[in-house]
């Protein structure tokens, strides 16, 4: 799969939420360099709206992320391109919200929100590796990454529950 592509036109809207503002741009390791994009969008929205918008900013760039990556891949004639990571955003925010939720700001839960996600996406562990391989098109270039944002916010609940909070 190629990262670059002669039809892509960095003029559209679509290529720059899909890369999230350029952050899929950068050649070594863009998806985790799209997850710390993630972030302060993340804090911010979390700092002024709570969790209740945190949950429709989830669900806001979900539904754009799926519009975005459909239309990058019909772009690039590639799928799930490594440039593409508005995935990550998404799941980078389900897993920073047991980490608001239990530890507010604390610096310390939001790199672990963001290490945790950083191990399941690269990783892929079953599910995520069935849905990656099986899913096509943009439900699957969004959905592995949101059920590795599900299981980063699963390990984040249990680390509370077992009194590391």
């Amino acid at each position: 799969m190629s990262d670059e592509h002669p039809r892509l036109d960095l003029k559209q809207p679509y290529v720059w939420l899909a890369t999230w503002f350029g952050c899929g741009l950068i050649k070594h390791a863009p998806g985790t360099w799209g997850s710390l994009g993630a972030l302060p969008f993340g804090i911010i929205l979390y700092t002024l709206s709570g969790l209740w918008g945190l949950t429709l900013g989830i669900l806001l760039v979900s539904l754009i992320g799926y519009w975005a990556s459909a239309r990058f891949e019909k772009a690039s004639a590639t799928h799930d391109n490594k440039m593409i990571v508005i995935d990550e955003v998404a799941g980078q925010w389900i897993a920073l919200f047991p980490a608001f939720f239990y530890w507010n700001l604390n610096p310390v839960a939001i790199a672990a929100a963001f290490l945790l996600f950083r191990l399941f996406d690269v990783t892929k562990p079953w599910p995520i590796s069935y849905i990656d391989k099986q899913i096509g098109g943009a439900l699957g270039v969004m959905l592995d990454d949101s059920l590795a944002g599900i299981a980063a916010a699963l390990c984040l609940i249990g680390a509370f529950h077992a009194g590391l909070g």
